[in-house]
């Protein structure tokens, strides 16, 4: 029997009693994934990305093992609710408009403690004062740096669209801005280079674009380490009690760590390891992270239909997006209808020994997306059920 095989068999005789759709993690890969994270991050903190997780229960699983500190948010909403949930160490890695949650963070000692938000602009600070509504507590910020590498005299960009601070001077002068104003503290700087650390270097059936994607993201990664060094010694000479320099992310723990100027590492779908992060020379993971649906129908020889299945990941629409159904294997889609939202055909030899009710598991293609579905998780070890936690979206929430 193969490891996969072996793999179905646990998660087929642990939800037996459970119906389907449901979605489960496999803790054994999830605490091996944590470990393989630590190891790479080589002594450095690795904050963890709630984006990826979704689970306050995983979250606190993760936070209570060596070499894992703080947690890296995505929306203020969600910051906030984590902090006064207990967690004192909570970075916003995206900029935020929302006025109500200024307003309960610039009230509140024990938010404005335990938050961080993040700023790419001048306008972000006077937002913030006009949401404060009488809050006097001093706004713990962070500033973000683009990471994007910029060819040709700029006219070729490579990586996301996110701050506009790219030189050591443009952050510097955001520093001092920061440092001028009152009720607001500089207390760090994050860069997440996306395009190394989100984007997969080994290609199956590509050869010629994993080259190309090695290629640039070497470059990359030598452009970037300068700027960010030097970016660091531009803004701790405005704030020299800077608290933490934030970098990378699953695909780039090990270069990432490497440079003298980042102390933590973030990194989050390294846990689940969800289909797009099959494709990394730097490191292999195991899936930890699976959804399962029931075959509903058995349409002619050859063909299975699952119900739903159609959970596709945000970002550039394209296969890569889709989920893969990945036990048992040698299921695909059907090429003219693909998964659906209440109904997936799937295509193979193997749909010939699946019965009516039998489970068909697939990986999502990203990480937390997939608990946006799902209101609980089934947390498997070896080949029971040994408790069933909540999502986000099954204490309520649903951030974005």
């Amino acid at each position: 029997m193969t490891a996969r095989a072996a793999d179905r068999a646990r998660y087929d005789r642990a939800t037996a009693h459970l119906d389907a759709p449901l979605a489960i993690v496999d803790l054994e890969a999830f605490d091996a994934n944590a470990d393989d994270l630590v190891r790479r991050a080589g002594g450095k903190p690795v904050r963890v990305a709630s984006k990826s997780v979704r689970c306050r229960h995983l979250l606190e699983r993760v936070l209570a093992k060596d070499g894992f500190a703080g947690i890296m948010s995505f929306t203020l909403a969600e910051s906030l609710w984590l902090a006064r949930s207990g967690f004192d160490d909570v970075l916003l890695a995206y900029p935020s408009a929302d006025r109500t949650g200024f307003a309960e963070l610039a009230a509140d000692p024990k938010l404005a403690a335990a938050v961080t938000v993040m700023i790419d602009d001048p306008a972000h600070l006077d937002l913030i004062d006009a949401a404060r509504d009488g809050g006097s507590e001093v706004v713990r910020v962070c500033l973000e740096l683009d990471t994007s590498l910029k060819l040709f005299g700029g006219r070729v960009r490579v990586g996301a669209r996110r701050s506009p601070l790219h030189s050591p001077a443009q952050l510097a002068e955001l520093a001092r801005t920061v440092a001028r104003r009152p009720g607001f503290r500089l207390v760090g700087i994050m860069a997440y280079e996306g395009h190394v650390a989100g984007v997969g270097d080994k290609v199956a059936g590509r050869p010629l674009r994993s080259r190309a994607v090695r290629l640039m993201q070497a470059t990359a990664r030598r452009e970037l380490a300068e700027r960010r060094a030097a970016v660091v010694r531009a803004v701790r000479a405005v704030a020299p009690d800077l608290e933490f320099v934030n970098g990378g992310g699953t695909g780039s723990v090990q270069s990432t760590a490497a440079e003298d100027a980042v102390t933590e590492i973030a990194a989050g779908s390294g846990l689940y390891v969800p289909r797009l992060f099959d494709n990394y020379t730097s490191f292999t993971g195991r899936p930890a992270a699976l959804f399962g649906m029931p075959v509903v129908r058995r349409p002619g020889v050859g063909v299975v239909t699952v119900l739903g299945g159609g959970y596709p990941a945000s970002g550039a629409a394209g296969p890569d997006r889709l989920p893969v159904p990945y036990l048992p294997q040698g299921l695909s889609y059907d090429p003219q209808e693909g998964p659906g939202e209440v109904q997936t055909p799937l295509l193979g030899s193997v749909a010939d020994d699946l019965l009516i009710g039998d489970k068909v598991w697939f990986r999502h293609a990203k990480a937390g997306e997939l608990c946006e579905r799902f209101a609980e998780l089934h947390l498997v070890e070896g080949d029971r059920v040994t408790a069933t936690v909540p999502t986000y979206r099954g204490e309520g929430h649903t951030f974005l």
